[in-house]
């Protein structure tokens, strides 16, 4: 059972309202379905667009909505503690071929998330950045006060969204959290969807008994962070005490998996093909702040999480 108060009392029992948008998406579905089992009363909000309902778990309530309609937030995030903005449209190549449509949900959504959560008088914001908004940093591995250098339209939208959580902070005292995630996956992500990335066509490729492609050389290096590792960071976020109205935080695996050696782990031969624009060339994430805010760091490895998503997928070897 589900309310709308904040706090909801149950045998003596309390529960902290938190809505995630994008709920039924790959990194959303796991945040919920975690929520839910540690005793929050759990909102997913999504419009089914790449998410699926058949994700969540049955104590979940479910809210069908797009957050490009700013009526149908502040209704869902009424009495909330917390309010999870992951709802975006996160493929590079994608915000390269339209950078209106994408801009759309992830600039002007971010903005109706925040205006929503100022009206319903939610707590705190935890905004899902993204590694991308860096470009190709000039420190390895990078710290949150590295200048922003965003290749693709997807990384200056997550900028925006950034810079829209500090305005809100400012301006309205709204706490807000910017979670900069590095090249998430793991269990329940579609090999063929928008979070899929090298990792998921390496994997379909595998299935269909076809090359796995590289695009350039191979020896561009990535933070592949298993989502497990996201999700306990996020929830850790709820609660942990943050200095000032507005943070922005790495999350990521602290360690850097070249492009060919993730091909090794997966199986297979290779072909390569010509690097393509607007994507980073090394991607390494400091992650002490992370550690001192959240009291977190990552547990799965790279070689544990590809083992585990191979069986999963029905791969061996």
């Amino acid at each position: 059972m589900v309310c709308s108060a904040v706090f909801f009392s149950w045998g003596g029992f309390v529960q902290k309202k938190i809505v995630v948008t994008g709920g039924a998406g790959f990194i959303g579905s796991n945040l919920v379905n975690t929520l839910c089992r540690d005793g929050y009363a759990v909102v997913a909000l999504d419009n089914l667009v790449s998410g699926r309902r058949d994700r969540l778990d049955d104590r979940v309530r479910f809210i069908k909505a797009d957050v490009r309609e700013p009526g149908a937030l502040v209704g869902a995030f009424e009495g909330a503690d917390a309010v999870f903005h992951l709802a975006a449209l996160p493929r590079v190549q994608l915000s390269i071929a339209d950078p209106v449509g994408t801009a759309a949900v992830n600039v002007f959504g971010t903005i109706n998330a925040l205006v929503a959560a100022q009206v319903a008088r939610v707590r705190r914001f935890v905004f899902a950045s993204s590694s991308s908004v860096y470009g190709n940093p000039p420190v390895l591995p990078t710290p949150e006060t590295t200048e922003l250098n965003p290749l693709s339209p997807y990384a200056n939208h997550k900028k925006l969204g950034e810079s829209s959580c500090g305005t809100w902070s400012d301006i309205y005292g709204l706490e807000t959290v910017c979670l900069r995630f590095f090249n998430v996956y793991g269990p329940g992500f579609d090999p063929s969807g928008q979070y899929a990335l090298v990792i998921g066509k390496f994997i379909m490729q595998r299935l269909a008994g076809t090359p796995l492609t590289i695009w350039g050389d191979g020896q561009q290096a990535r933070d592949f962070t298993h989502v497990s590792d996201v999700v306990n960071a996020c929830a850790r976020a709820i609660n942990a005490k943050l200095p000032g109205k507005a943070n922005i935080i790495n999350i990521g695996a602290g360690n850097p998996t070249k492009v060919a050696y993730l091909a090794e782990l997966i199986g297979g031969p290779v072909v390569h093909e010509p690097a393509r624009t607007g994507e980073p060339r090394n991607s390494f994430a400091a992650i002490r702040r992370a550690a001192e805010l959240l009291d977190w760091k990552p547990l799965v490895s790279i070689e544990t999480g590809i083992r585990m998503l191979k069986q999963d997928m029905g791969l061996c070897g």
